[in-house]
């Protein structure tokens, strides 16, 4: 009788630990979401190939209007890897191709404490256009000694971004 009751204890304990880590992880990727697009009124959950989250404005009562995606760059480019392993990085990306921002989520770069941790480098992806070049020392600031961690976030935040807006953007007419 006794282990029933301490088991049933545990499940009870490890069901509630789940549930509150999750919803503090939820609380956590909302206001980096926010921090992305600050005028959306609600998200929604991950969808989509490839993997995103649509923020919306509020329109006219009852009425949507998407603001942008946001979406990881690991689900959309897995295979690129920094020099230790991936850098994990959450987008945003507005209706028309324009970055909103970059967050850093998660790395394990030697160099990353001056090369991909600061909010710098995050800062110069902000309103910059898909069709820009992306290019290490000509549109984005280089960092000597971490290169590789560089270039991998680089052609990282690129190619997903690239990605996302051929699967979900409409082309520009060409006729403005």
């Amino acid at each position: 009788m006794r282990s029933v009751i301490l088991s049933v204890l545990l499940v009870v304990f490890a069901a509630s630990f789940l549930v509150a880590g999750q919803s503090r992880g939820g609380q956590q990727l909302e206001a980096r979401l926010k921090s992305l697009f600050p005028s959306a009124a609600s998200f929604s959950a991950k969808e989509g190939t490839p993997p995103h989250y649509t923020a919306y404005g509020a329109d006219a009562p009852g009425g949507k209007s998407v603001l942008g995606y946001a979406f990881w760059t690991t689900d959309v480019d897995p295979l690129e890897r920094g020099y230790d392993g991936p850098i994990v990085m959450l987008v945003g990306m507005d209706v028309k191709g324009i970055l909103s921002g970059v967050i850093v989520v998660e790395h394990k770069e030697p160099y990353g404490n001056f090369s991909v941790e600061p909010p710098s480098f995050a800062a110069q992806f902000k309103n910059k256009d898909i069709r820009d070049p992306f290019k290490l020392g000509t549109d984005i600031d280089a960092v000597s000694r971490a290169t590789i961690t560089m270039s991998s976030a680089t052609r990282a935040i690129r190619n997903s971004a690239r990605r996302v807006a051929r699967a979900l953007l409409t082309p520009p007419s060409g006729k403005e």
